[in-house]
């Protein structure tokens, strides 16, 4: 009778720990709960989410396997604010943040819930952990980093005439800020006057871009969200003023952009997606490290070379300077 006891308590415990591996596994039935959080309409960052949710249905997270909740903020603090609010009371698996501001926000409304990030330039800067290796506040993702000094270096060897370099970004904005200090210093290493011109909104950035047109001889631009936005614009003003720009992902390349040994932020997305599936599957966030962009690829404007006089040769000569 003892015997058949204990028999029958081994049995359960198998029991519970066969259902409880069942429950961690990406083949259990339950319902993967993603909660995407974007901070503005735009190429880049639309093409980052796409990535992700590519991604997690090519690991199996697919049709009645995941539920995605999708807030755009439309670049709105307010709505950061609301919408991370709601996501936290949502109770998702994970969370995705797509930009600096949204991943600030929805760690400020909720740092229980598992985040992963993705298109933040300098999470420690951001305030999203103490150390990029060790992320210590439940979220971790890929950044978009670019090589600024590789890029001013770029944009020089483009246009070696230029003597003043145009920088248009958004000063809220975190990210753009740390990439415009870094190329400020580049500029003036190699002897050139940098201009900078700041917009708060989409609204400003013709203005904005006007003015620094007539100012600069070339323009650079940072992976500022306010600018992507806006890059038809941008376009529009580098074709009539007649003044070059050069931009630090591939995506606004076709819309303004000359040239740029940049980001694919589909690939980007599904770099981060890969963090997502390691979390859902149970590993801890502190476990998985800050990863930088997997590869850069250089990315051209045919219409806007032919434009500039900038030829493919030259380009790819000038894409040795990036990293």
């Amino acid at each position: 009778m003892k015997m058949n006891k204990v028999l029958l308590s081994v049995a359960a415990v198998g029991m519970v720990g066969a259902l409880a591996a069942c429950g961690n596994s990406a083949s259990s039935n339950q319902t993967v709960k993603v909660g995407v959080l974007q901070l503005i309409d735009q190429q880049a960052l639309n093409a980052a989410n796409k990535g992700f949710k590519e991604q997690l249905a090519k690991d199996g997270f697919k049709g009645s396997k995941v539920k995605f909740d999708n807030l755009n903020a439309q670049g709105d603090q307010g709505n950061l604010s609301s919408m991370s609010a709601r996501l936290k009371s949502d109770k998702n698996t994970v969370k995705l943040a797509i930009a600096t501001p949204a991943a600030q926000a929805l760690l400020k409304a909720d740092n229980k819930t598992p985040m992963v990030f993705t298109a933040v330039t300098d999470p420690k800067s951001a305030g999203l952990m103490s150390d990029p290796k060790k992320p210590d506040k439940n979220a971790t993702g890929v950044t978009d980093m670019v090589d600024v000094k590789g890029q001013i270096d770029f944009t020089h060897q483009l246009f070696p005439k230029a003597k003043t370099i145009g920088l248009l970004y958004n000063a809220a904005e975190e990210n753009s800020v740390v990439q415009i200090k870094i190329a400020r210093q580049e500029i003036a290493k190699l002897g050139l006057k940098a201009v900078v011109k700041t917009a708060a909104t989409t609204n400003d950035v013709q203005q904005a871009a006007e003015t620094l047109a007539s100012q600069a001889d070339a323009i650079y631009i940072p992976t500022d969200n306010t600018a992507a936005a806006a890059m038809p614009t941008i376009g529009k003003v580098s074709a009539a003023k007649k003044v070059p720009v050069v931009t630090a992902d591939a995506t606004m390349v076709k819309l303004a952009g000359v040239a740029t040994v940049g980001i694919n932020y589909e690939d980007l997305g599904k770099q981060t997606a890969k963090l997502a599936v390691k979390i859902i599957k149970g590993k801890k966030v502190s476990d998985l490290a800050v990863q930088a962009p997997a590869k850069a690829t250089l990315v051209t404007n045919s219409k806007r070379m032919a434009q500039f006089g900038v030829t493919k040769a030259q380009a790819e000569k000038a894409a040795k300077a990036v990293e």
